[in-house]
């Protein structure tokens, strides 16, 4: 049976896109996902990243679940879609999503706001 646990607070994912000006190999994605993951270990509110190309390579991104909204606008700053720009060669978009109830099977556990 699963714990479930009540969070102290409410949780945020970001889904950050952006389209391709070329498809991408997933290969490429994946060393190029690989630069970049090292910097988000230890991140301050961040819970968890998962970095996504689709099945064609035209669109790249990730998901990222964060502490609070606040935590995720101090990384998504100018600076941050410079970088995204100059890397991947377009502008970013961002989605935030509520997220009340979250299910993880690794800790055998439901987090509800």
């Amino acid at each position: 049976m699963p714990c479930v646990n009540h969070m102290v607070l409410p949780m945020i994912t970001a889904i950050v896109e952006f389209p391709l000006p070329q498809p991408m190999s997933l290969e490429d994605a994946k060393a190029a996902f690989q630069g970049t993951a090292a910097k988000y270990l230890r991140m301050p509110g961040l819970v968890r990243k998962v970095y996504f190309r689709s099945e064609d390579g035209t669109k790249v991104g990730g998901i990222y679940l964060w502490k609070t909204k606040q935590d995720a606008l101090a990384v998504y700053t100018d600076d941050w879609r410079a970088f995204v720009r100059s890397r991947y060669g377009t502008e970013p978009t961002l989605t935030f999503l509520d997220c009340p109830v979250v299910v993880d099977n690794v800790s055998n556990e439901i987090f509800v706001e």
